[in-house]
């Protein structure tokens, strides 16, 4: 009965330990962020931003806005063609059963391993052709490419598991395919919604690879090319960087923390509710 208590808290003072270490570099984030350039020069710097400023986020203020807007808009856009294309899709898969199904979901299976610059490259061949390279709407649809096969096997399993008697109720009530689609399973597969839109703002929010190749030149480019402006050959703005960093993640993770309940939960549990 001793041994008990005593394993608990040493399971507890570990896991309190590799938080510790995995939350250091946030930490060490936010410190940079009010600590001035010439004191990170110091040899070790410090732990803590004595002697602190709030000129990296005088910075933000300045100069990034535009670029948070810019990664806004596109996070949004990202999202909303996501949803639109992968939840008809997940449903024609999980409950219309159609022909060939089965090698369509290999198919997305290995779309997600394509390496994204691969995808880069091709995309900058095609948008050079179609005259949309650095355009918000060109980063949008190259940013869905990866957020639409998550989408569709995440809707698809979600919506196997919508129970049987909800479909052959709306049959009764004489709704076809669609309006069972629109006034049955998008309600019930709220929580799978939520999961596929938060994993596409991610995404679209911390793309690097498809900005700085797309949009590296144009006049509305996302918040990570704004943090990127800041590095160069003989300059590198730690201050203005770390609080650029600190501001950025605040999207992410609010919407990690009002979502997570939507994630965890089950669909099926939403529907018996419901």
């Amino acid at each position: 009965m001793t041994t008990t208590p005593r394993r608990n808290r040493w399971k507890t003072a570990v896991g309190l330990v590799l938080t510790a270490l995995m939350l250091f570099p946030v930490y060490w984030m936010i410190n940079v962020s009010f600590t001035r350039d010439q004191d990170m020069r110091a040899s070790p710097p410090s732990l803590f931003p004595i002697g602190g400023t709030l000129d990296g986020y005088r910075a933000v203020l300045d100069q990034q806005l535009p670029y948070l807007g810019t990664s806004l808009l596109v996070g949004l856009g990202t999202v909303l063609l996501t949803v639109v294309v992968s939840a008809p899709a997940g449903y024609a898969l999980a409950k219309l059963r159609p022909v060939g199904g089965g090698a369509f979901n290999f198919v997305l299976l290995i779309a997600q391993m394509i390496p994204g610059i691969i995808m880069a490259m091709g995309f900058y061949a095609i948008y050079l052709n179609l005259g949309v390279l650095n355009s918000v709407f060109g980063l949008i649809l190259a940013d869905s490419t990866l957020a639409v096969p998550f989408g569709v096997l995440i809707f698809t399993a979600f919506m196997s598991g919508i129970p049987r008697e909800l479909m052959q109720a709306a049959v009764v009530d004489g709704a076809g395919p669609l309006r069972t689609f629109w006034s049955v399973v998008l309600p019930v597969s709220r929580n799978s919604i939520v999961t596929v839109s938060l994993f596409a703002f991610l995404w679209a929010w911390s793309d690097f690879v498809f900005a700085s190749t797309l949009d590296g030149g144009g006049d509305h480019q996302p918040i990570t090319l704004g943090i990127y402006q800041y590095i160069g050959n003989n300059n590198q703005q730690w201050n203005a960087i770390m609080a650029t960093a600190v501001v950025a993640s605040i999207p992410a993770t609010v919407l990690l923390v009002l979502a997570q309940r939507y994630v965890a939960a089950g669909v099926t549990a939403g529907a018996v509710k419901d």
